[in-house]
């Protein structure tokens, strides 16, 4: 099915659309005509890269696979590029392997290690980070936790069961006894009508005086308990008295009257005083001597001489007075206040004191009533016990047997049915016995998997990555005869029957071992069930030739194979994407250049 990709200031290209299709896709032109970013244009499309055109807001990339449309939107800002959109591979864990195995391009990072001869490891065992391992083997212990409880279950529902089905077998031989019995009766015979009816009456009387009796019982013992938490709480009860703390707040309040009446007069006095010296305007009130050293004036109230100092000497000291007065008064609030809350707890207390002798006398009262009603009643019980008992030996026994009789075989019904209900259940339980053992060793062989995954990862890898070189090396003209990675994940190469350095090699060849490398990580992990599609870009390194046999090697393993490729290279078939409608960044420079 073909692929429609529609880009928008995504790398190089401003504008492009193109059209990719099943099998091999070349992307064909010189330099700076965009075959890089169209493949950039793909990975946006997945969601492993953000390659924003430099200069710009935003840019888009929208993919039509026939399916379904993905359309991701990039936007700078701050200098930060942002993505929106949901991306074809939604998880990250699937990111991080195309990255790593699909998209191998100039920058993969496997292709840049093989050449810079570094470990290969970290970058062949990465996507294990993302898988959660632990957390999923904490989950399935829980799971299995689970199994365990329901097939311990399952196996006492199992050993239970010769003792429930003799338990059903015994009720139905039970049954089928009391039912013969009461066929071989006869009701017309049973006894006088009369005096069934009488009796069933006389128990159904002496059975509401029982519950009668229950319940008064039950009332006289909450009344008792009550009663005796009522009394101890009053016992415990102290009421001081109150009188000494009356009078005192008497005395005390009309201390505090005097106080604030003496602070309010002096407060105005001082205040009216202070406003005619603080204003200089005391000539309002007496005669203003100006002196060389001094003012003088003549005391408006005693009509002594004196100065302003002499004055603000005296409201000075007015002030203090007036200052002791605020405290003072504050002190007496103080006490009043302290009086008032002992006066308030003690009333409080007396109030209790009498809340609790009111209640006590009522639940007083209240128990002499139920005794008196339970005496009452089990004299009533006990009058009834007498009819009954003289009623009984009236009645004949047969009519008793066959009372007993209908009550024994609705009990021992209702006992059959439960004990088949059980059964049944019991039955059902055992039979997942089988199932449910199953499930347990699926869960511990999925944990022991878990536990041994890395090593299960890293072993499948090296057996890949040996796989795909010995399918390449017969074809391929390389100038040594294998290669391997070790349990380190260390590349080592054989050359003339020796061990190599890797910076021995050609260019090409350790670009080859580069792609073998992904391709190992992309088997181990079997990326491709989830990403259809495989890049490649930056083959300058490798033979023509050789390019030839790698992708056909490829197209054999992915649905889309998408690859840069010069003008002049012709070495092999199938679609081929031309460049020359796009709108890229180097037109713009032919632009400036030409103007």
């Amino acid at each position: 099915m073909s692929w429609q990709l529609s880009i928008r200031n995504i790398a190089g290209i401003r504008h492009g659309e193109a059209h990719v299709e099943p099998g091999v896709n070349a992307v064909r032109a010189s330099n700076w005509q965009g075959k890089s970013s169209f493949l950039a244009g793909i990975k946006t499309a997945f969601g492993t890269a953000t390659p924003l055109t430099e200069g710009e807001s935003s840019g888009e990339v929208v993919l039509q696979t026939g399916d379904e449309e993905i359309a991701i939107r990039l936007e700078r800002t701050n200098g930060v590029v942002s993505r929106s959109g949901h991306p074809y591979l939604d998880e990250e864990y699937d990111r991080v392997c195309a990255e790593l195995f699909a998209f191998l391009d100039e920058d993969n990072e496997i292709r840049q290690a093989v050449r810079s001869g570094t470990n290969l490891e970290d970058l062949l065992t990465r996507p294990l980070d993302f898988e959660n391992i632990d957390e999923q083997i904490g989950d399935l212990r829980a799971e299995r936790e689970q199994v365990e409880r329901e097939l311990e279950r399952a196996e006492t529902a199992a050993e239970r069961l010769p003792q429930l089905q003799q338990r059903v077998t015994g009720l139905e031989s039970d049954l089928e006894e009391l039912q013969a019995e009461r066929a071989e009766i006869d009701d017309d015979t049973a006894g006088d009508s009369a005096g069934r009816e009488q009796l069933s009456e006389l128990r159904a009387q002496r059975d509401r005086v029982e519950t009668k009796i229950e319940r008064l019982e039950s009332t006289a013992e909450s009344v008792r308990e009550t009663l005796s938490e009522k009394r101890d709480e009053l016992e415990s009860l102290t009421v001081p008295s109150d009188d000494d703390i009356a009078g005192e707040l008497e005395g005390l309040r009309a201390d505090l009257r005097d106080v604030e009446r003496d602070k309010e007069l002096l407060q105005s006095v001082y205040e009216a005083n202070k406003r005619v010296v603080d204003e200089d305007r005391v000539e309002l009130l007496t005669d203003v001597s100006h002196d060389v050293l001094a003012d003088s004036v003549t005391c408006w109230l005693c009509g002594s001489d004196a100065t302003r100092a002499d004055i603000e000497t005296q409201l000075a000291t007015l002030d203090d007075r007036i200052t002791d007065l605020r405290s003072r008064a504050e002190d007496i609030r103080e006490h009043v206040h302290e009086l008032e809350t002992r006066r308030d707890e003690i009333r409080n207390r007396r109030r209790r004191e009498v809340d609790l002798t009111d209640r006590i006398a009522d639940l007083e009262s209240r128990l002499a009533e139920t005794e008196t009603d339970l005496e009452t009643a089990r004299e009533r019980r006990a009058d009834l016990a007498s009819q009954i008992e003289e009623l009984t030996a009236d009645v004949d026994s047969t009519e008793n047997r066959i009372t007993d009789l209908v009550s024994e075989i609705k009990y021992t019904e209702a006992e059959l049915a439960d004990a088949r209900d059980e059964l049944a259940e019991t039955e059902a339980l055992a039979e997942r016995r089988d199932v449910l053992d199953s499930e347990y060793n699926s869960i511990t062989d999925e944990i022991a998997e878990l536990r041994t995954r890395k090593k299960q990862v890293k072993r499948r890898t090296r057996e890949a990555f040996t796989s795909a070189l010995d399918d390449l090396l017969d074809p391929l003209d390389t100038g040594f005869e294998t290669a391997r990675l070790t349990s380190t994940f260390e590349l080592v190469v054989a050359r003339d029957g020796r061990e190599a350095e890797l910076d021995a090699l050609s260019e090409g060849e350790r670009e080859l071992l580069g792609f073998v490398a992904a391709l190992a990580g992309r088997e181990a992990f079997e990326v491709g069930e989830r990403v259809p599609v495989m890049l490649l870009d930056g083959l300058g390194g490798l033979a023509s030739d050789n390019i030839q046999i790698l992708v056909e090697y490829l197209t054999e393993r992915t649905e889309y194979l998408v690859l840069t490729a010069y003008p002049e290279y012709e070495g092999f078939d199938g679609h081929e994407l031309s460049p020359s409608d796009w709108e890229v960044v180097s037109h713009d420079s032919d632009v400036e250049a030409a103007s």
